[in-house]
């Protein structure tokens, strides 16, 4: 039996982005090497999905060209609307609210999307086949947008969570809600993404599970209301925070116990750095990080085997290219025996 997919996904972006500054350093680009070095050493290829100012970090476009080159690693995109080009201010500080891509006016959507594209593919000199939206907001226009400039995978569903309660716009009506999604992944339909379809982009849900019972969540959440508070149902995600090495292995086990063919893991760029992030904070918390990467990737490696994004697509379309022809000849067969 071939063993499900580990894929790891990296959103490359600026230091400590849930500040409010006015600029983005990118000092953590200094950082990579010794992550890249850890999946290495597990045959782990990661995925860094790239924003606009560490694509033009010149140390980070080094290191980009480098594990293209020795294939060990994708490059894929990733955009914050607040200071991606061209800019064009939603709010009175959008560095302030940080709003969704989704928020701005279509065709502003589509210069974004155009020009983080076309600077990615000429830094790196590869096509561009993966992505995941800037604070996990994602609808059909953009979607849409995706496919036209030939991307083949998003990695931006959050299944089982509502970002409707993240302010963006002030104006606005909060980030995406995925309550509803698919926590498979799907080629979506292009008319409503929550839908498997038939267009070529393949969703790739985040590896995520409901911390406590359907039941005991709704419960949870009306009490919330109650006081005043709205929020998204606790849930679990493959995603460390320096304290969560079971409750990650736990994802991991749910996951592969409900037969699924992929799991998939996920980390800023910036929390590989002391001080890049509010939740790894000192170098003891970054020692304390790859204290469990170590283990959770040493374990993963005798279950799984590690994909990029574009490499678990060429899967899935060779499955589904397959599934396929089983059909048209289940099909034939079907007509020769009633003739």
């Amino acid at each position: 039996m071939t063993k499900p997919a580990f894929i790891i996904t990296i959103d490359t972006e600026g230091d400590n982005l849930w500040q409010n500054q006015q600029h983005a350093s990118t000092l953590n680009a200094q950082f990579l090497p010794r992550f890249q070095m850890l999946c290495e050493k597990y045959n782990c290829k990661p995925v860094y999905l790239t924003n606009y100012e560490m694509a033009m970090d010149a140390q980070y476009r080094e290191f980009g060209r480098d594990v293209i080159a020795r294939q060990t690693a994708e490059i894929g995109m990733h955009l914050h609307a607040w200071n991606n080009p061209p800019l064009a201010p939603l709010t009175d500080n959008d560095w302030r609210y940080k709003p969704y891509l989704i928020e701005y006016p279509a065709e502003l959507v589509r210069a974004k999307v155009d020009h983080i594209t076309k600077l990615l593919e000429d830094i790196f000199q590869v096509k561009m086949r993966s992505h995941r939206a800037g604070r996990w907001a994602f609808n059909a226009l953009y979607a849409n947008l995706l496919v036209e400039y030939g991307y083949q995978v998003d990695c931006s569903v959050t299944p089982g969570v509502t970002w409707q309660y993240s302010v963006g716009n002030p104006q606005g009506h909060g980030g995406s809600d995925y309550r509803h999604f698919p926590s498979h992944a799907y080629f979506v339909d292009l008319k409503d993404i929550a839908k498997p379809g038939n267009s070529p982009l393949l969703e790739v849900p985040m590896s995520i599970h409901n911390k406590y019972s359907s039941f005991f969540n709704t419960i949870k959440q009306r009490v919330d209301s109650l006081r005043g508070k709205k929020r998204s149902p606790s849930t679990l995600w493959l995603r460390p925070n320096g304290r969560n090495l079971h409750s990650m292995k736990q994802v991991v086990k749910r996951t592969l116990a409900n037969n699924y063919d992929y799991i998939e893991f996920m980390l800023h760029s910036s929390e590989l750095m002391p001080g890049g992030s509010p939740t790894f904070q000192t170098t003891q918390d970054i020692e304390a990080l790859y204290q469990d990467l170590e283990q959770l990737f040493e374990w993963l490696s005798t279950i799984t085997v590690s994909k990029t994004l574009a490499e678990y697509y060429q899967e899935k379309t060779h499955q589904q290219f397959v599934e396929s022809i089983d059909m048209q000849q289940e099909i034939g067969s079907s007509c020769l025996l009633s003739s």
